[in-house]
């Protein structure tokens, strides 16, 4: 398996707007280190246009959302700088082969974690979090085949969790002591319908659990995470699809909301 031949296959196919497909057998990532090594190489290139690493991305992390896509862990992927954008936002539909969008708490570090501080725990998260954010992620499935995805869970990592940035809300600064980040509760709209709610607790029990295990995660790759990264920290109401013309909303008790407009 040629780590580079396997990022390039991914970067092509992306650059065609092929459908989601797993790579082929003899550039396919054989474990976890092999997945993360794909994806750390692909996002290397698509840095070059759309800027560095500027925050993480976890995917999977309802006990359901594992099941359905067959692991037991989340999964960790990068956001590159260009690709976050402030509240009110507006994307192109036909920027994607197929737009979803996830609704989510995001957090900011106000200082480093690095790799000499490993392991991470909710404590020493909440201490480092100087802001918490409502967030919509955007993400690409390119259309891809669902039922396929638990044969080939790898892939997902590889392909930086379809990750395409985020749209971020106002920052809360005040957070500690004053807002509960497990209890608070968000609802999500389209066009003026509500397609959901949750709570922050919906996220790994609590969303700066879901921080301290990326934190983990790129420490045991040997990786820091740095002051001013943004974490979004996995949706609470269920992915959704989104085309042309949809507004999108999500309002979360205390944070207050992150708009989205399609067009």
């Amino acid at each position: 398996m040629s780590t580079q031949e396997a990022a390039k296959h991914l970067f092509e196919a992306h650059q065609r707007r092929e459908r989601f497909a797993p790579l082929p057998s003899a550039l396919a990532p054989r474990n976890l280190d092999e997945a993360y090594a794909i994806q750390d190489a692909y996002v290397a290139m698509r840095a070059q246009k759309l800027g560095g690493i500027a925050g993480y991305k976890v995917a999977l992390t309802s006990a359901e959302m594992r099941r359905f896509v067959g692991v037991d862990s989340p999964q960790a992927g990068a956001m590159l700088e260009s690709t976050l954008h402030r509240s009110p936002a507006r994307v192109r539909a036909a920027d994607y082969v197929r737009l979803i969008v996830e609704f989510e708490i995001a957090v900011r570090l106000g200082d480093d974690l690095p790799t000499a501080d490993y392991p991470f725990d909710r404590d020493r998260i909440a201490k480092t979090v100087d802001a918490v954010i409502p967030a919509l992620e955007l993400a690409d499935d390119r259309n891809a085949d669902y039922k396929e995805l638990a044969r080939h869970p790898l892939e997902l990592i590889a392909d930086n969790c379809w990750n395409e940035g985020a749209v971020l809300g106002t920052p809360v600064e005040d957070w500690r002591g004053r807002i509960d980040l497990a209890a608070v509760r968000g609802v999500a709209t389209i066009n003026g319908n509500k397609v959901g709610e949750g709570r922050g607790a919906d996220a790994m029990g609590h969303p700066l659990d879901v921080v301290a295990w990326v934190a983990n995660q790129r420490a045991s790759l040997g990786r820091g995470m740095l002051r001013g990264d943004v974490v979004i920290t996995g949706s609470i109401v269920t992915t959704k699809a989104v085309t042309a013309g949809d507004r999108v909303l999500f309002e979360v008790e205390e944070l207050g909301a992150v708009e989205l407009v399609i067009d």
